[in-house]
């Protein structure tokens, strides 16, 4: 059994999180908190694009009226991320946070939970304690006999024991830093002590969006592929939906869960007689509103194309000047370079 099989499911809403559900994708507004309007666009766009669930900062009292609007408006479950203020976090549970995320390392320390369990109990919503590599409390921070994945996953286990302590079990565990393999093997750590406690996987601070891609998919990718965390996020300095349409393609890749369709294409030679680059680039924007979990092939060789991705669903194979469109590599018809992308579209609408 994977280590994600056996963690406690909580509900987010109503989507399941934990116990062998699916890996949960979420992403992070980044509107101003005050501007119901603009986050509830945002949230839109996400939820079009695959997200599951959402979070949102609050990072005073008075965004709390914004939060509430936009938690009874939106077609996602609301995450309210909250620091250093235990009394927001208790209001946001009253009004319609579908979880709570509060940082051990800034929260005011164990006893000032004490009023957020309460409040997320009364509210029926489970609570992220998620610890940052940047914001460790000063204590665990200075101790020279942990490594710094010991020292974060130390700061998730002395939170989730006292939570347990309050017979307040519904729990998710993140422990972030924007070293890769830090978080790999903070993770790892956390899948053993705490088997029982769904993770929340990413790697903190990834950059823009090559950067950003390239690390999550590294540490996500490892992780993943050996059976931890129960839902993700990846971290990009970038437009939201962006993690989106990132988080599926891993998964995608990782054939763990599928959304949309997945592009095989080569990346072109000397023998290549089309503007394959665009025409891929082309095929891509097109796909982004097609739902179908299908695999499309855009090829640069009318030769080896259908052969190389014989398990695509459509494709096109390239010649000089035309496209040879096929159907899990047998060849449907030749077309003219012009026309290869709205064929393709055609023939996967009629998929």
């Amino acid at each position: 059994m994977k280590p994600n099989e056996s963690t406690r499911r909580v509900y987010v809403g109503g989507v399941p999180l934990g116990g062998g559900a699916p890996c949960v994708v979420q992403s992070m507004l980044n509107a101003p908190a005050m501007d119901v309007e603009a986050n509830l666009a945002q949230i839109n766009a996400l939820a079009e694009a695959g997200c599951e669930v959402v979070r949102m900062a609050i990072p005073k009292t008075e965004c709390l009226d914004a939060f509430e609007e936009v938690c009874r408006k939106s077609p996602l479950p609301v995450v309210a991320d909250i620091h250093f203020n235990a009394n927001i976090a208790i209001e946001a549970a009253r009004r319609g946070a579908a979880k709570l995320r509060i940082n051990p390392g800034n929260i005011g320390g164990l006893e000032k939970t004490d009023a957020v369990i309460e409040a997320a109990r009364e509210a029926g919503i489970p609570i992220r304690i998620g610890v940052n590599a940047g914001s460790l409390d000063d204590e665990l921070a200075a101790r020279d006999d942990l490594t710094l994945p010991e020292k974060l996953a130390a700061s998730a286990q002395q939170y989730v024991e006292y939570f347990l302590s309050r017979d307040f079990p519904d729990i998710v565990v993140s422990a972030k830093a924007h070293d890769v393999m830090t978080t790999v093997e903070t993770y790892r750590i956390l899948s053993k002590t705490i088997p029982q406690v769904p993770l929340h996987i990413g790697i903190t601070e990834a950059g823009t969006l090559m950067q950003g891609v390239v690390k999550s998919a590294c540490g996500l990718g490892i992780l993943l592929e050996e059976g931890i965390g129960d839902t993700m996020r990846i971290s990009l300095t970038d437009e939201p939906t962006a993690e989106i349409r990132a988080c599926w393609m891993l998964l995608s890749a990782l054939d763990l869960r599928r959304r949309g369709p997945e592009i095989i294409s080569c990346p072109t030679c000397g023998r290549c007689q089309v503007d394959l680059i665009g025409i891929a680039k082309d095929v891509e924007e097109h796909l982004r509103t097609v739902k179908k979990p299908i695999k499309v092939a855009v090829m640069g060789c009318v030769v080896n194309g259908p052969g190389e991705a014989r398990d695509a669903d459509i494709g096109v194979a390239s010649g000089d000047g035309v496209g040879v469109v096929f159907k899990q590599g047998k060849v449907l018809r030749k077309v003219k370079e012009g026309d290869i992308v709205n064929t393709l579209m055609e023939e996967i609408e009629n998929l």
